[in-house]
């Protein structure tokens, strides 16, 4: 074998260089909630950026127009707080210039940043639920998860068909995300022919619950509801209310938690709560997503991961269509185009136009469960048509 000389090594180089200067960096950020009590479904956001950035990264880049990309995931923590929010987002366009975000997690946080996404043509993919979010005057709002507005008419309607609910309580975060799962709540329970009898809403950073607990408890509701509420809140309320003596039903209409919750309550006082389910766990695609994600971050996926992996994806697959990584209009007209995606949820595509006047609303479908010895059993598998 010759030796590889000084002059050969020039070369090689020389050779490589035109391949290697067309890998450049695509820098993505992640607004999400990494400290506190949202930090559950902040770092499950993050992984799934992280884990949608590997899946290119690790076979050379993405190729967009052309060029290969090294995708650089840039992660803030917004501890959930709307002027936080506004600091990172700041940050993250004009200092890491940044075209995409994964984030915000709650509702105040979304609205807070969207005056200088909006402007700026930076791509958010939100957690927040409210309504608010999206809208033909934020066109570069996007939501890869369904939320309360689209699975608690269908989910009341079987719990209250199946498990006989009928006057519920029902404890909300006194914010923007709190006030909107209220009124779509009281809706679906009214529609179904329950009422939610009892309402109490409070500060986020709370941890006694017993006086308003106690005030539920004295409208003699047979059913609690934690909608809106954050796994770790989620486990006081419940952890409490079991103390206080409330034997009754325990629904969480929306947002996936299950395992954190028991680890706050303990899995006795969790037993028989039923859940609202974004995933089928033995779908092979949300098995094989959970397997990767438990492997390399040693902790199960939070349910809301899947969601946002394929959200991350699905920009990727719009930057090759439009053949460009800076052009947000290009990319945001890309992305509404795609149907039948085929991800971690399984076939996804966009919807929302009759509730909120464009298509930036995840359409997937989601389950009712049943927590048994600790573990999500699901009970029922529905779309915004209903539940079977």
């Amino acid at each position: 074998m010759k030796p590889f000389t000084p002059l050969a090594l020039v070369l090689a180089l020389a050779a490589a260089g035109p391949a290697l200067a067309q890998q450049e960096v695509l820098k993505i950020g992640a607004l999400v909630t990494l400290s506190g009590a949202g930090a559950a479904w902040g770092s499950g956001m993050l992984h799934a950026a992280e884990l949608a950035a590997e899946d290119f990264n690790s076979k050379g880049g993405l190729e967009v127009g052309g060029k290969k990309y090294k995708v650089e995931v840039v992660a803030y923590d917004d501890k959930y707080q709307a002027n936080e929010a506004v600091t990172v987002a700041n940050r993250l366009v004009f200092e890491d210039k940044v075209k995409f975000i994964v984030g915000p997690v709650g509702s105040a946080p979304v609205l807070a940043i969207q005056p200088i996404t909006e402007k700026n043509g930076v791509i958010v993919m939100t957690l927040g639920f409210t309504s608010k979010a999206l809208g033909p005057d934020k066109p570069y709002t996007f939501r890869p998860n369904v939320t309360t507005a689209e699975v608690a008419q269908p989910q009341i309607e079987w719990v209250v068909k199946q498990r006989g609910a009928k006057r519920v309580g029902a404890l909300f975060p006194n914010d923007e995300t709190g006030q909107q799962i209220s009124k779509d709540l009281g809706d679906a329970y009214a529609k179904a022919g329950a009422t939610l009898a009892a309402k109490e809403f409070f500060e986020r950073d709370r941890v006694d619950f017993v006086p308003l607990i106690t005030r539920i408890l004295a409208a003699k509701v047979d059913a609690i509801e934690l909608d809106g509420n954050s796994p770790a809140t989620a486990g006081l309320i419940i952890k409490q209310a079991r103390e206080l003596g409330f034997t009754g039903l325990v629904i969480r209409t929306g947002g996936p938690a299950t395992q954190e919750i028991i680890n706050v309550a303990g899995k006795q006082a969790a037993e028989g709560m039923l859940v609202h389910a974004p995933i089928d766990p033995k779908l092979p695609s949300t098995a094989a997503y959970a397997e990767r994600y438990a492997a390399k971050y040693k902790r199960p996926m939070n349910g809301f991961s899947p969601a946002f992996y394929d959200g991350t994806r699905m920009v990727f697959e719009a930057m090759r269509a439009a053949g460009t990584v800076s052009d947000t209009a290009k990319i945001r007209t890309e992305l509404e185009k795609i149907k039948g995606f085929k991800g971690a949820l399984g076939e996804s595509a966009w919807s929302g136009q009759a509730a909120y006047g464009i298509n930036h609303q995840l359409d997937a479908p989601f389950y009712v469960a049943e927590v048994k010895d600790g573990q999500e059993v699901i009970r029922a598998r529905c779309t915004e048509a209903g539940c079977r």
